[in-house]
């Protein structure tokens, strides 16, 4: 009878510790979301090269460069962060802290991580303004952190690359100006960096955000 009260226990015990662990995922996945839903980059996101800011942009990263072992540090803030994170979703993944092309990177690879990413990496955006805050509160300096999950942000380069091109050759054969869908800061930076790269066309993005497009036209 003994035995029967102590295992009934335990159940109750269990069932009690795995509701709440489901209750604090489900905490953190509204979190992200509403960070989603209230987050939206602009025109002087880190992200971005903008047109007439770029300059701008240019000569404040240079006056306090920081270096290859502060940008490390970032990327293993970051790191904690999304591994707390995790472990509260109850998710399994590999995360890799880097430093690419001058900038902290925390790489998330591993299944079940799609609600990571959201519609069009909407909720990836708004985890990693969250991840740049997390580094921020410790080295109070504002992070150019690049967040990318299960290879999303790879994968829409290629995409977005494509869509450029594409673009730059209907401006090249009739002369008019294209406009693209509206898109993330992310997006916009990647459009830009592939017209840049090519002759007889020049791109600008304009309107305001969540509706801020790129305009692709023939160059001066």
């Amino acid at each position: 009878m003994t035995d029967t009260t102590n295992a009934s226990a335990g159940d109750v015990t269990e069932r009690s510790e795995s509701a709440d662990r489901y209750e604090r995922a489900g905490d953190a996945v509204d979190q992200v979301d509403d960070a989603a839903d209230d987050l939206v980059d602009d025109a002087d996101d880190a992200d971005e090269v903008d047109e007439a800011d770029e300059k701008d942009v240019s000569d404040r990263r240079a006056a306090a460069e920081p270096t290859e072992s502060d940008l490390f540090r970032e990327s293993e803030i970051a790191a904690d962060y999304i591994e707390g994170l995790l472990d509260i979703l109850d998710y399994d993944g590999d995360i890799d802290e880097l430093v690419q092309n001058g900038r902290p990177m925390v790489e998330v690879v591993g299944g079940r991580l799609q609600s990571l990413v959201g519609s069009r990496g909407t909720t990836l955006e708004a985890l990693q303004e969250l991840s740049r805050l997390a580094v921020y509160r410790q080295t109070g300096s504002p992070s150019r952190l690049l967040l990318d999950v299960g290879g999303f942000r790879a994968g829409r380069r290629k995409e977005l690359a494509a869509l450029a091109r594409n673009a730059a050759e209907k401006v090249r054969q009739y002369g008019e100006s294209v406009r693209l869908e509206p898109m993330s800061a992310f997006e916009r930076k990647c459009v830009h960096d592939v017209i840049n790269a090519l002759t007889g066309v020049e791109s600008e993005s304009e309107g305001v955000e969540p509706g801020r497009r790129i305009v692709v036209r023939p160059s001066a």
